[in-house]
């Protein structure tokens, strides 16, 4: 079938025309329970009543003036970042590759106007996904994302994935910083114990390096705190996030210490469309939401919730599933058969997930999702196991 859209994905044969909460539907009204929001994105779930009077109201005023001028909403999301977290200062922009662009741009520009533009190289780690530009694909370091696209840009030195000997051998006098994802997506929801995180923390005190976290998936409340990083008690020099802060709409956001951030001067930086009133509306709006009392709670007890009924499921299928991990409402079923066996078959059974890496099914419902939808997932789940059932077990 020929396409007018540029055939880059693998897209399921299925198209959704409205959502509620944690579910989608397709234009005949099936419904799907949604365990991917749409990547760890639609965080407040679909059409959520307050998001979507945000949207309008702003829509009916304002949508873009450009950052050449003061953007109320923008000042007003940026201090209320501010107060909820280490930051001392924002930048909006629209996706998470985004943030992390200005994230290296801004660890790099550090040294420089500290008069050591020598420390420019930043330590990565394998597994990572930090987006789809030039220079996050080269952070990544996945050969599948750079295949085709070389050269792969200087600038970054990758180590193995929790290798304490290999990060501190890694470290030169070019070193800039060191970036991380408290748990790896892409990489197949794995993540750093917050212990390792510590040692990080110390490391680069010790070494005069920042600390660059990617929350773009682990951010806005996926793991039961608003941020990933406060459950190892510890704080970044510089973060990137996005995804779950828009709700659905793009946006994307690096947050940083002052003295992290001196170098981005005016000038050094911009977007066109980062942090218009249309995408602070809703960012706003998120945090509504978020940040409401008792919230996280319910995020931590559903999360908690979930991850028992998911030991469950492992040993009612030990053909099919190898391991459960991850954090929160960021959790991984190991396979033991092709994660796109169990995708599909849970898709037949109208659940949606995500896949990863390491051969694992990603599980990103929204983070209203309540313990009646994580046993209708869970039914779900089990049949699709049932149906890949290796035929010798």
């Amino acid at each position: 079938m020929i396409t007018p859209v540029l055939p880059t994905y693998n897209r399921a044969h299925v198209s959704f025309v409205r959502g509620e909460g944690a579910r989608v539907f397709t234009e005949d009204g099936t419904a799907y329970l949604d365990f991917g929001a749409g990547v760890a994105v639609t965080s407040c779930g679909h059409a959520h009543p307050h998001l979507v009077k945000a949207l309008t109201e702003q829509a009916q005023k304002l949508w873009h003036t450009s950052n050449i001028y003061q953007m109320p909403g923008q000042e007003k999301l940026a201090k209320r970042l501010i107060e909820s977290t280490f930051a001392e200062t924002v930048f909006f922009c629209n996706s998470g590759a985004e943030a992390l662009e200005c994230s290296i741009k801004m660890a790099r520009r550090y040294h420089f106007v500290n008069g050591a533009p020598e420390r420019n190289q930043i330590i990565t780690f394998e597994g990572a996904f930090h987006g789809r530009t030039l220079a996050t694909i080269s952070a990544g370091g996945q050969e599948k994302y750079l295949e085709g696209f070389a050269p792969r840009m200087p600038g970054f030195v990758q180590v193995p994935f929790g290798d304490a000997k290999a990060l501190a051998a890694a470290i030169t006098p070019e070193t800039a910083g060191i970036l991380i994802e408290p748990v790896q997506g892409e990489g197949g929801i794995r993540p750093l114990p917050h212990a390792e995180l510590k040692a990080l923390r110390d490391l680069c005190d010790k070494h005069g390096l920042l600390l660059i976290l990617d929350e773009v998936q682990t951010g806005v409340g996926r793991t039961g705190k608003l941020f990933a990083h406060e459950w190892a008690g510890i704080t970044p020099d510089i973060m990137a996030v996005a995804k779950g802060i828009g709700g659905g709409f793009p946006l994307g956001a690096c947050l940083a210490t002052e003295k992290a951030a001196k170098g981005m001067t005016a000038g050094t930086h911009g977007s066109t469309f980062g942090g218009n009133p249309l995408a602070t509306a809703v960012g706003n709006a998120v945090l509504d939401v978020v940040l409401a009392d008792g919230f996280l709670d319910h995020v931590r007890d559903t999360a908690l919730y979930l991850k028992q009924k998911l030991a469950g499921l492992k040993d009612a299928h030990p053909a099919v599933i190898e391991d459960i991990r991850g954090e929160g409402l960021m959790l991984g079923i190991k396979c033991k058969v092709p994660n796109t066996s169990l995708q599909a078959a849970a898709v037949a059974e109208k659940l949606l997930t995500i896949g990863a890496g390491d051969n694992v099914v990603r599980l990103l419902p929204p983070l209203v999702i309540t313990r009646a939808d994580v046993d209708e997932a869970l039914q779900k789940l089990d049949r699709a196991c049932k149906a890949v059932t290796p035929a010798a077990a």
